[in-house]
């Protein structure tokens, strides 16, 4: 009675899983059934792949080998589906097979198994073939015995009966699938991966009188994913997102030092969570091992302000000072408010601002970079170009007195000079340690934060303007 029980149960079994035949089958799909792929990348390392394929599946248990994936996939990140949900498709086990085929490897898997080598005869011209065993590939020189007799380095060539079972040519997604029903559908297999990543690169065209500016913006895409993903739906996010591991360092990616010619805008933006989401209009190939860009932005009459600072240092304050601090550079920055009346408006992913200018010849220059953050509308980009080379900067401590046991009277005279053939104005930022008041001032001060004062300073065309003040700090 037992044994019916047994076998009855066995019977049962096999009928729903479809039987030995269907669970021993395996299938296999390649890019040739892929019908759409799409992409999104974040630029943080990371890139969302889904992979549409038209696959003809039998009724019951079958294994499923999608190759042609990512070779940096994040396996726990992997799901498949169908996209009818008529066809009754489960997902039994999953597995992400990457010990892939090298020479090394398939040395590896045929030690203790007979090969054949194959040379050529010097004096005949004819290729000669001996059976060999391989004993062992320790440190990838395979070691041979031949007849009775053992040798290393033997200079024929390998040749292997048949390819390992549990050695691929390329990474390789491995599910077991019960489907409900046989013949074609759409599946997407969706997954993560590391070794793609983009960038914001933007192009700032000057005029004449540094007041107006012309501003494009590139997204620089680099593919180190290990895939292919051709004629794709492609989508770009930017913001800040939270990984429960670290990313891995972004490659290295190419930049360009020359100005591109503007292009039509391709991308739509809009929100999406607390990020930004950019979407290509059109499909476009991203090949492995290649760095694509892409033009998003094209504004032009964009109105900007050239500003001068000179900082200094909040420990300046903290102890006497004999001698002059001689030869200090003023910084010179340009400003722009990402605004829709300044024809701006869109928020701007974070990247590198590289700045140009034509010179009295009508040749482009390029005058400077710096780094953009992520900028929503109505927000003020300010990036820093340089050094103003025609105006110098002198400071000297003129007082420095303990009034009690944590309290100073410090003051400075900050000279400024002009050798521009223009008057321009000096933004002076101090950053001041501890509680501080400024006792007194040459010009008008405005108080930035709890530690830093500014103030205003215009020097005219070839002239020097002196700032004196003076400040109570308590530390």
């Amino acid at each position: 009675m037992k044994q019916l029980f047994h076998a009855a149960l066995l019977i049962a079994l096999l009928t729903f899983a479809g039987g030995p035949a269907d669970a021993a089958e395996t299938r296999s799909t390649d890019l040739r059934d892929q019908t759409a792929v799409e992409v999104t990348v974040y630029n943080s390392n990371i890139g969302l792949v889904k992979d549409l394929r038209r696959i003809s599946l039998a009724k019951g248990t079958q294994e499923l080998r999608f190759m042609d994936v990512a070779s940096q996939v994040i396996p726990a990140s992997v799901s498949i589906r169908s996209l009818s949900a008529q066809d009754g498709l489960s997902v039994l086990e999953q597995n992400y097979e990457y010990d892939l085929l090298n020479p090394s490897k398939l040395r590896d898997k045929y030690v203790g198994k007979e090969v054949k080598l194959v040379t050529k005869n010097p004096y005949t011209d004819k290729e000669e073939i001996v059976a060999a065993t391989i004993l062992s590939n320790d440190g990838g020189v395979p070691v041979f015995k031949i007849g009775d007799e053992i040798t290393f380095n033997h200079p024929g060539r390998i040749i292997f009966p048949r390819l390992p079972e549990n050695l691929i040519p390329k990474p390789t997604l491995v599910w077991l699938l019960a489907s409900k029903t046989s013949g074609p559908r759409e599946i997407e297999a969706l997954y993560l991966t590391n070794g793609i990543t983009w960038q914001a690169d933007y192009v700032l065209l000057l005029n004449e009188k540094d007041t107006l500016a012309d501003l494009s913006g590139w997204v620089t895409i680099d593919n180190k994913s290990g895939a292919p993903y051709k004629d794709a739906r492609l989508k770009l996010v930017a913001g800040d997102i939270h990984r429960v591991e670290q990313p891995r360092p972004a490659p290295a990616l190419y930049k360009s030092d020359r100005a591109m010619a503007g292009a039509a805008p391709q991308f739509r933006e809009e929100s999406f969570f607390e990020y930004h989401i950019y979407k290509l209009d059109r499909r476009t190939t991203l090949r492995e091992n290649q760095t694509k860009q892409i033009s998003f932005l094209d504004a032009g009459n964009i109105p900007v302000k050239k500003q001068f600072e000179y900082r200094g240092a909040s420990y300046y304050f903290q102890s006497r000072y004999e001698d002059p601090v001689s030869k200090e550079k003023v910084s010179v920055f340009v400003e722009l408010v990402n605004k829709k009346d300044n024809n701006l408006g869109m928020p701007l992913p974070k990247g590198t601002m590289r700045v140009y200018k034509l010179d009295s010849d009508g040749s482009l220059q390029f005058i400077g970079e710096d780094r953009i953050e992520h900028t929503p509308k109505d927000e003020l980009i300010k990036a820093r170009l340089g050094y103003a080379f025609d105006i110098a900067a002198k400071r000297k401590q003129t007082q420095w007195e303990k009034i009690s046991k944590d309290t100073y009277e410090v003051a400075f005279e900050i000279a400024l000079r002009n050798h521009k053939k223009e008057g321009v104005t000096i933004k002076v930022v101090e950053p001041l340690p501890g509680d501080w008041k400024v006792l007194e001032a040459s010009q008008a001060y405005k108080k930035e934060d709890a530690r830093t004062v500014s103030f205003d300073v215009p020097v005219g065309k070839d002239g020097e303007t002196k700032l004196t003040y003076r400040v109570r700090v308590k530390f």
